[in-house]
């Protein structure tokens, strides 16, 4: 899956730096090796990035910096059994992109962004048969992520199974590392099992012959408020007539009280029976405009 996408597989040390061990959660007196092959693999890792970094940089000393690259294996976050996992991380560098890296015709040679990143890890869930329309992706991701350019997934608030995002700043100034970096991981034992069922037979693809129309709405919410969750409300709010709903602006500013923030849906309906009359789709968006209120006390943008 991750070849597919253009990463390169990497088998790295399953020992570190203690200081690379602190950087990513791990450090416990517990996991330092009693006799280490060298003074910088010290300690069993707790995750796989710190590894997957040290080659990219080592590529990119050897004038290779466009690099993408992956790797699956044990991590360990405590000397305990259960605290040894089966984890997979990727990682992207300079422009390697999906796109292609470097220098191109049609402008493909931009740098890497928490975006690729994400893209990586949502495909590898959706490759593996993960029901990804559970998960959550919330702003934010463990310390060695950048803040404002990372996420954490997970299903349920206890739930978490990855993290994904650009790196943090202060990572790359203590290994001593150039971005641009991007990197995912998963562990993939807390991952929920497929919903396969074999003996179920796929429905027929069922298309319309009549043209969808998109409406679109702004509304003025608490800043706490996730706009993943106010588009899947949208999206709840008639299932027999909305097909999709996507954000397509987040703003906070002038014009908009603190503490509060405008969020954009955009609502595609797609008609099945017949083309949809002016008060079938009003009737549609007065229903949106309720469960919003209801869910979130939100008020539309004026």
């Amino acid at each position: 899956l991750l070849a597919s996408r253009g990463l390169v597989e990497a088998v790295t040390w399953s020992f570190i730096s203690h200081d690379a061990a602190k950087l990513f959660g791990g450090g416990s007196r517990k996991l330092v090796l009693a006799n280490p092959i060298a003074a910088d693999l010290s300690d069993m890792r707790p995750s796989l990035l710190p590894g997957l970094i040290r080659s990219a940089q080592a590529n990119a000393d050897r004038g290779f910096g466009d690099v993408a690259l992956f790797e699956v294996g044990q991590v360990f976050q405590s000397d305990e059994p259960e605290g040894q996992l089966i984890a997979a991380a990727g990682l992207r560098r300079g422009t390697a992109r999906l796109e292609g890296a470097g220098r191109h015709w049609d402008g493909a040679a931009k740098p890497v962004d928490a975006f690729d990143a994400k893209a990586d890890v949502m495909a590898l869930l959706a490759g593996l048969g993960v029901p990804v329309g559970g998960l959550q992706i919330v702003a934010g991701g463990p310390s060695w992520a950048h803040p404002g350019r990372s996420g954490t997934l997970q299903f349920g608030p206890k739930g978490v199974v990855g993290a994904f995002g650009e790196l943090h700043p202060r990572v790359l100034k203590a290994l001593d590392v150039k971005g641009p970096l991007v990197a995912f991981e998963i562990h993939l034992d807390a991952l929920p099992l497929p919903k396969y069922k074999p003996t179920k037979v796929k429905s027929k693809l069922a298309l319309s012959d009549f043209q969808p129309l998109t409406r679109d709405f702004a509304f003025i919410v608490d800043k706490t408020v996730a706009a993943g969750d106010m588009a899947k409300t949208a999206q709840n709010a008639d299932r027999n007539l909305i097909a999709e709903t996507s954000v397509f602006d987040i703003y906070e500013g002038a014009g908009v009280e603190p503490g509060k923030k405008s969020v954009a849906l955009a609502v595609t309906l797609q008609p099945v029976e017949k083309t949809l009359t002016e008060a079938e789709i009003e009737a549609v968006a007065a229903k949106i405009i309720a469960e919003m209120a209801k869910r979130y006390k939100a008020a539309l943008r004026g």
